[in-house]
């Protein structure tokens, strides 16, 4: 049951912000530019770590999401499972490994990061701009799971995946997925991709 009276029993993140709605445009830009623009990681790998977090953080509404998201774009949702058991026995690239460890100590123990903790991912051959969108991701999902998880936002993807944007799990019609959702929460609805 949702924590804000206002919402309905089964509430959405899109219930939510038409409630209120002063944010939500700036917000979905910025996720949009960050999970969809131009980056190092692949949009799979940014939409893995989305879900990791969020799995981490024990917020079943966006690790949902965003699996639903992630195997749209290439990544086995059994993977992302695998990743919240163990990094190191997960079916996952060698190369991805440290900056999975990297985002995941960043989750838990932030203020234990350490120079070693970069020097293992740029090691596995990534940039400071790749681990910058993953620590961006990172703290952009711990934002997100609290904001969920502080109001009760409790709707289940895994009863009704075909209400996810992503349904189809076509990628070319995901490119700024989080943009069309905010202007259909807002009833702005645009063209789309």
């Amino acid at each position: 049951m949702p924590f804000l009276p206002s919402l309905p029993e089964e509430a959405h993140l899109s219930d939510l912000f038409r409630r209120f709605p002063d944010h939500v445009r700036p917000l979905m830009a910025y996720t949009d530019s960050l999970l969809r623009g131009p980056g190092e990681l692949p949009i799979g790998a940014r939409e893995l770590i989305a879900s990791f977090v969020s799995g981490l953080n024990a917020c079943h509404f966006c690790h949902h999401s965003h699996r639903i998201y992630a195997e749209t774009f290439g990544i086995d949702g059994a993977l992302i499972d695998a990743l919240i058991d163990g990094i190191d026995t997960a079916p996952v690239a060698t190369e991805l490994r440290p900056l999975l460890h990297y985002v995941k100590k960043l989750n838990t123990l932030p203020s234990r990061m350490v120079p070693a903790d970069a020097e293992a991912v740029y090691a596995a051959g990534w940039s400071e701009r790749a681990l910058y969108e993953a620590v961006s991701i990172a703290g952009l999902f711990n934002m997100m799971n609290r904001i969920v998880e502080g109001c009760g936002i409790n709707f289940d993807y895994t009863a009704h995946p075909e209400q996810h944007p992503a349904a189809d799990r076509d990628p070319a019609r995901q490119a700024h997925s989080y943009g069309h959702f905010g202007d259909r929460t807002l009833g702005e609805e645009t063209g789309g991709d």
